[in-house]
């Protein structure tokens, strides 16, 4: 099986794209095939972003008090899950925690806030923070996540200095449903078209170990596709005491890594990110998953703690990647072969 994988790595490099009954195959490729996968998903990661992570780091805004019912989540309408909670937090509040993830390695930092969606005054919240972020870290890239966006927003964000936009469809349109009843799929894909529109980057993913099936999991990845998503969040539910899926352990960390290794192959040139759930689902293998995806978030989540961000940083390093962004990719590309312009064949003088 494993000239298999690597025959679908060749003719995605050649141009093929993955169907669904390729994307399958992968997911359910036999546990003692799982560095197979790896390998030939790793040459499509190599091919488009080298041996560099993007690091991502999530500033929570506003905590709980969300009137939304979606099963999975902790901050939902019903949760009894123990988090913090708190309404929002104030501009300076919000400029010292996203510096603390910059500084740390972060070259992007999202936004987000619980609720359905924003308010004008939320946006204008957003935006002033946003501006005074740019202000300070100009090369930063900011994300926000505020829930569904009406007419208007998405461009108030684009104009105070915000690149992307998050909104994952988090689910298969076919299973939607069955995981929230307040709002629709066709609700969060017309917020991310709505980003889209006002050229914030899409940013679109989903949550894996809902009771879904391999075949809802491939449809979620392809609707992904379709939408355009720049960056793909792959999280793996996290199942809070005092939420609807409270007990749900469906994942192991062989499956997690097929999971990843699938959007790879599905989307080869997108940003696949490790999300929420890596270390209590992929464990051991977080390392290995780094050779499929290209991006994780660094250190905590919105309502659980992550590991520290010194051992993401030194997992990053000891599997032979570097920071985007960090001196060490910097100098890699610094020392990649200048193309000659100069000397025989050109009007300019030789280097001599």
């Amino acid at each position: 099986m494993s000239a298999t994988f690597d025959h679908l790595a060749d003719a995605i490099l050649d141009g093929r794209p993955a169907s669904p009954e390729d994307a399958l195959k992968v997911l359910r490729a036999d546990d003692a095939e799982l560095m197979s996968v790896v390998a030939a998903a790793g040459r499509l990661r190599r091919a488009h972003f080298g041996n560099t992570v993007k690091v991502n780091y999530l500033v929570n805004l506003k905590s709980g008090l969300c009137q939304e019912n979606c099963h999975y989540c902790s901050q939902a309408l019903g949760s009894d899950a123990a988090i913090l909670k708190y309404s929002w937090l104030s501009k300076d509040e919000t400029l010292k925690q996203a510096g603390a993830g910059l500084s740390g390695g972060a070259s992007r930092v999202c936004l987000v806030a619980s609720g359905r969606g924003p308010s004008t005054r939320d946006i204008d919240k957003v935006a002033e923070m946003a501006t005074a972020l740019k202000q300070d870290y100009p090369d930063a890239e900011i994300c926000a996540c505020l829930g569904l966006l009406k007419e208007g927003q998405a461009e108030r964000l684009k104009d105070a200095g915000v690149d992307a936009y998050n909104h994952n469809i988090n689910t298969a349109e076919s299973h939607h449903e069955n995981i929230v009843q307040t709002h629709t799929y066709a609700d969060r894909v017309n917020t991310v078209e709505k980003a889209k529109g006002a050229g914030l980057s899409p940013c679109s993913g989903l949550i894996a170990g809902l009771g879904e099936t391999d075949e809802q999991l491939v449809e979620a990845l392809f609707a992904l596709k379709e939408l355009g998503s720049d960056s793909i969040p792959v999280n793996f539910l996290m199942p809070f005491d005092g939420t609807p899926l409270a007990g749900s352990w469906e994942l192991t960390p062989a499956r997690c890594v097929k999971i990843l290794a699938m959007a790879r192959f599905v989307c080869p040139d997108r940003e696949i990110r490790i999300a929420g759930g890596r270390e209590m689902h992929l464990r051991s293998l977080q390392s290995i998953a780094l050779h499929v995806a290209n991006s994780i978030f660094l250190g905590d989540y919105l309502t659980s703690q992550g590991q520290e961000a010194k051992a993401d940083l030194e997992m990053i390093r000891d599997n032979g990647f570097v920071v985007l962004g960090s001196e060490e990719d910097r100098a890699q590309r610094a020392a990649d072969p200048a193309i000659r312009r100069r000397g025989a064949g050109t009007d300019l003088l030789p280097n001599a």
